[in-house]
């Protein structure tokens, strides 16, 4: 069973990142593990639809022969990234449009890392 309250931890750490407003774990297969939904949205539908999309792109990718790390949905005044985060969950992080995705990839590194051990 996942430690629910050190994810959180995790998580609300990680939205204290400049640029990130909300960071979600999913589980693989679409289920809410832990972090904040955006207000208004329904949390269900919301993290199970990010999970298909990550699903679809990788099938989609599959004949390159690379494994996808992520998905950038670009709205008007947000992006919303979908992250892989290994065989058991993703991450869903709504984030600036200007934010710097190569410090945000350290920090998500690091992140995994301590997340392992609550999954």
């Amino acid at each position: 069973m996942a430690d629910v309250a050190s994810i959180e931890e995790v998580l609300t750490g990680l939205e204290e990142y400049p640029g990130v407003s909300e960071a979600v774990l999913v589980s693989r297969s679409g289920m809410h593990i832990a972090g904040n939904v955006p207000k208004g949205a329904h949390a269900e539908t919301y993290v199970a639809m990010f999970a298909i999309l990550l699903g679809a792109a990788e099938t989609a990718i599959s004949e390159l022969k690379e494994k996808l790390d992520t998905v950038v949905i670009n709205l008007e005044r947000s992006r919303v990234m979908i992250v892989n985060n290994g065989p058991k969950a993703l991450f869903v992080l709504r984030v600036t449009p200007d934010i710097d995705f190569n410090g945000l990839g350290d920090k998500l590194g690091e992140i995994s890392q301590k997340l392992e051990g609550f999954l």
